[in-house]
């Protein structure tokens, strides 16, 4: 609860119930890198009555990692993309650190004694912390939670120092400055945070991370209550209010038609596939 495919589900929600006459409970289930609520959809019976609120990282690295018994691929069908949002390197408040440069300086001057936190093995978290480590060359010792809700509660007591979060998690700790954001890890900046800079301004070009949020369902639902899934979420994305609320979370909007979705998520999982072999990212 409070993260950011919470957040989004509920927003959904909140316009399915009178769009299809009917409420919407939104289930969480974190863990595992988001496979386990995926994990359940994609065994529900195939009526239309169970939705997912999946990530890039549920559906193209954390299936490279983790053993599962379902395929992200054919036992899951997009419905719509629903927003990209950038990863935003933030400490806490007791790191102290200026700017990215700093932060670096203070990671070299006492190697392995930094932690940074991510959402689950596998998650655009963690590979993100990894890419990082990769591109500057520092120490620090990834820890992995059960979604970004409970690592923000560490990252912020200071237990450990470090997240590459999406903004949609993390923009409301950063508004309250609970979180310090120093960079985001995209080409170019995001409006919600004019002052942030991108990684490539702050020193470390060619690094790039950002996590799509996308709406899907069990597989083998009768063709016409997908297309009406279909057509009523692209109503609701399409609303000025559901557009403001998901630029609010530092995101961008979606205008892909669903078979353009559909051929990001086997695109996505394949690009992933081949990073992690290429990077030999393990389980620890």
């Amino acid at each position: 609860a409070g993260g950011g495919t919470d957040i989004i589900a509920r927003m959904l929600a909140e316009k399915f119930a009178p769009a299809f006459g009917q409420p919407f409970v939104v289930e969480n289930r974190p863990g595992a890198s988001n496979t386990i609520a995926a994990d359940l959809t994609a065994k529900a019976p195939a009526d239309g009555h169970t939705l997912l609120v999946a990530t890039n990282t549920g559906q193209a690295i954390a299936p490279h990692l983790i053993k599962l018994t379902f395929d992200p691929i054919k036992d899951l069908t997009p419905i719509a993309l629903i927003v990209t949002v950038p990863n935003v390197l933030v400490i806490n408040q007791q790191v102290g650190a200026k700017d990215v440069k700093d932060l670096i300086a203070m990671m070299n001057a006492k190697p392995n004694t930094f932690t940074y936190a991510s959402s689950g093995v596998g998650s655009t978290q963690h590979l993100a912390g990894e890419g990082f480590k990769l591109a500057t060359g520092v120490k620090m010792t990834h820890v992995p939670y059960k979604g970004s809700s409970q690592a923000h509660l560490d990252l912020i007591a200071g237990s450990v120092q470090v997240m590459f979060d999406t903004t949609s998690s993390a923009m409301g700790h950063i508004k309250s400055g609970k979180l310090k954001a120093l960079a985001v890890t995209t080409p170019k900046r995001t409006a919600e945070l004019p002052d942030v800079p991108t990684l490539a301004e702050a020193g470390i070009p060619g690094f790039e991370m950002s996590t799509w949020y996308g709406l899907f369902v069990t597989t083998g639902t009768p063709k016409d209550v997908v297309a009406r899934l279909v057509d009523e979420t692209n109503k609701i994305l399409r609303l000025p209010d559901v557009q403001a609320r998901l630029r609010g979370l530092g995101g961008e909007p979606a205008g892909m038609t669903v078979e353009q979705f559909a051929a990001l998520n086997k695109g996505e999982f394949e690009r992933f596939g081949k990073l992690i072999r290429e990077a030999n990212v393990k389980i620890d």
